[in-house]
């Protein structure tokens, strides 16, 4: 490899203006993260008002719901990825009870340990937020389209995707415990799951 091949070298072997510059401008965004992560309330609250002047700016403007839409699927999945455990419970290796607490001092304790941790979930979504508004600046993006069809897909994507992720959470891949099986009474029998 000759002088100068590297990423960011210029001819003469030193890193070029841009590259110092842009190395300089993720050190100081990456410190302003830094900085931020012990306040979760704050970084919420600028998220939420991010959002909030999102939303105005689309009503004033009448347009960008595509946008708008793109940016409620993105929040939906992060959401999700924030509520679901890193490591699916259904597929380790438990008894038939279900997956249970230690009882020996040898057995280890799993946490519940989230797939997208909080700080992520901020951070993509405040980025998500800060896309969706630029884009709103170019008209390119405002692709005419009858706003209520997507609200209403929207809607229920979400009530769908929620259900599924609460249908997964409540029955462990059909290990639920019930109620009655408690008392040691036998349960009713549950209808078969639904996909």
């Amino acid at each position: 490899m000759s002088e100068g091949d590297s990423v960011g070298d210029s001819v003469h072997g030193k890193p070029s203006v841009v590259y110092r510059f842009f190395t300089r401008l993720g050190q100081i965004y990456q410190s302003w993260l830094d900085k931020s992560t012990p306040y979760t309330a704050v970084r919420w609250v600028v998220t939420l008002g991010l959002s909030f002047v999102y939303m105005i700016r689309v009503y004033l403007l009448q347009g960008w719901y595509i946008v708008t839409y793109a940016l409620g699927i993105y929040h939906l999945n992060l959401f999700i990825a924030f509520l679901s455990p890193k490591v699916d419970p259904s597929l380790m290796e438990d008894s038939d009870d279900g997956p249970s607490l230690p009882t020996k001092q040898n057995e280890e304790f799993r946490p519940f340990i989230r797939r997208l941790p909080e700080f992520k979930f901020w951070h993509s979504a405040t980025k998500g937020i800060l896309v969706a508004m630029v884009c709103t600046f170019f008209e390119a993006f405002n692709v005419p389209v009858f706003w209520p069809i997507l609200v209403m897909y929207f809607i229920m994507l979400f009530c769908i995707t929620i259900h599924a992720r609460q249908e997964d959470v409540q029955g462990e891949g059909g290990r639920r415990q019930d109620v009655c099986e408690l008392d040691g009474r036998p349960a009713a029998p549950r209808s078969p799951r639904r996909v």
